[in-house]
């Protein structure tokens, strides 16, 4: 027999061998290394996938109860199917995160946003990721806040309007109320248009981007969801794609309409884009909006291209809705439920407005220092995102155990926001923990409701005058109480902390001050 027909199988063979050995091997190190760390019992390739709980409610409860049960490491490991994660909720252990340069990746949970999101500044990673955090920042400046604020102005007259109608009623949940301002908010400030989600909360559109956010918190903690193939042929997944087109051919048509209405206005105006020029309305309307300033990017730029600006307008958009009407909610419960923290909210804008039904402009909701504090200790009890995610990018120690590179690494601000040791009795509901002189002094990263460090949220400013401007809005014209008890909430947590059966209140109209 020739010797090269010998050789072949064997070489295949071999070749077959150390395709499967290698990564075997691989995994088995990492398993080792990474089950010297504390935390629940795993299996191997399942990890602890199998003791989750399926619903939100549940898995949070499972979380929570882990962090205790390990509440003395300040970390905890678990397996995610053959991944590991490392979950840290101690302000030391989060240093390693927040202050480093280098741990700036999303965890591969981020890439089931792709689909949706691309790779914009949610997801993205490295140079692309730094062009894009330059590129943007300008987008968040005071100046052009001020368009924004008229839009949360108008929005918030519209919930206004509806809660009236509830006045004198039973306890209703107003989170529906609430997440349809903030959709309409959204809509408005990041691509001009109006969805009216406040008055019509059954449209197609509204429905699409409620639907794909739930698909993709349940995908992420569901690993045989994972490959693509498997997902697509799914319920799930096939529902999935059909909000895809709803969300992607909504974006793409108002940028092909509004590009258009751009290139139009400079022609009459025989103007080219330069750095220095004043940004106009497109297509005659009243208000920027954050799309017309990537148009104008464009026009500069035509590197940065209409698929770039469908990324950032759709991680606008996911970023600051959920996230926005969650926060609002949670600080209605907590105002709703302390009527002496409620009161010195009335008497504040009081002072501000007094007698006046004006809207609120960016210099009044500076002044608003003591609903600043409300909503601050809002987002320490019930941060808008209970969990962030990242990956690391070289080996680190937390406590004396090596985490390897590549694993899982995150931070848990519910569990964070609650350490004794820099918010003494945490389940207390005290906005004075966030007055200019208790604040001072405390550990950079024991608070962190919109991350911290290089990835922190680029529209914290946005999403605080936000919630100022809907806040102070109700609190002008109604008084708010609950029966609901801090026991009957149910935090759901995953992409975002949301109640699970809503938030009750009953509101009754103010004397002072009625729209």
């Amino acid at each position: 027999m020739p010797i090269m027909a010998v050789a072949v199988p064997i070489i295949l063979f071999t070749f077959l061998l150390a395709a499967i050995a290698y990564p075997l091997i691989k995994y088995l190190r990492l398993w080792f290394v990474v089950n010297r760390m504390p935390g629940p019992a795993a299996i191997p390739f399942i990890g602890n996938a199998h003791q989750f709980e399926r619903d939100g409610r549940g898995f949070f409860k499972q979380i929570l109860k882990w962090v205790v049960d390990y509440e003395d490491s300040r970390f905890m490991r678990l397996w995610l199917g053959p991944v590991p994660i490392v979950l840290v909720y101690r302000a030391d252990a989060a240093e390693i995160i927040f202050n480093s340069s280098k741990h700036i990746t999303k965890a591969f949970v981020y890439d089931f946003l792709h689909p949706w999101l691309g790779t914009g500044l949610l997801t993205s990673t490295g140079d692309k990721w730094k062009s894009r955090r330059r590129l943007l920042t300008p987008t968040f400046h005071f100046k052009i806040l001020n368009h924004f604020v008229e839009v949360f102005n108008d929005q918030a007259v519209v919930l206004v309007k509806n809660l009236n109608s509830r006045v004198g009623k039973d306890e209703f949940n107003i989170f529906p109320l609430i997440t349809h301002c903030v959709l309409d908010i959204i809509c408005e400030t990041a691509m001009g248009i109006e969805v009216k989600a406040q008055s019509n909360c059954d449209s197609e559109y509204v429905r699409a981007v409620i639907g794909i956010s739930e698909l993709v918190q349940d995908r992420m903690k569901t690993p045989w969801y994972w490959p693509e193939t498997m997902y697509n042929i799914t319920e799930s997944g096939k529902k999935h794609e059909k909000y895809l087109k709803i969300l992607h051919g909504m974006t793409n048509k108002v940028i092909r309409e509004r590009s258009a209405e751009l290139r139009n206005q400079l022609a009459e105006r025989g103007e080219q884009v330069s750095e220095d020029m004043e940004m106009a309305n497109i297509g005659g309307r009243k208000r920027l909006a954050f799309l017309d300033m990537l148009l104008y990017m464009n026009e500069a730029d035509p590197s940065f291209t209409y698929s770039d600006i469908r990324e950032e307008v759709d991680t606008f958009l996911f970023e600051g809705h959920d996230t926005t009407a969650a926060g609002v909610t949670w600080a209605t419960y907590l105002i709703a439920s302390h009527p002496e923290v409620q009161e010195k909210l009335q008497a504040e804008m009081d002072t501000i407005f007094g007698d006046s039904d004006r809207s609120a402009t960016i210099d009044d909701l500076k002044a608003m220092k003591y609903l600043d504090c409300v909503i601050k200790e809002s987002l320490r009890l019930f941060p808008s995102v209970p969990i962030f995610a990242r990956k690391l990018d070289e080996d680190v120690k937390i406590a004396g155990y090596d985490v390897p590179k590549e694993t899982a690494m995150l931070v848990a601000p519910y569990a964070l926001h609650r350490d004794p040791k820099y918010f003494p009795d945490p389940e207390v509901f005290d906005p004075d923990r966030f007055s200019l002189k208790n604040a001072s002094g405390r550990h950079p990263y024991a608070y962190v409701p919109f991350s911290a460090g290089l990835r922190n949220c680029i529209g914290q400013k946005f999403a605080m005058f936000e919630e100022k401007v809907v806040l102070s809005s109700i609190l002008r014209n109604f008084t708010m109480e609950t029966t609901q008890t801090r026991d009957e909430l149910e935090p759901v947590g995953e992409l975002i902390l949301r109640p699970q059966d809503g938030i009750r209140v009953k509101v009754t109209s103010r004397n002072n001050n009625q729209s």
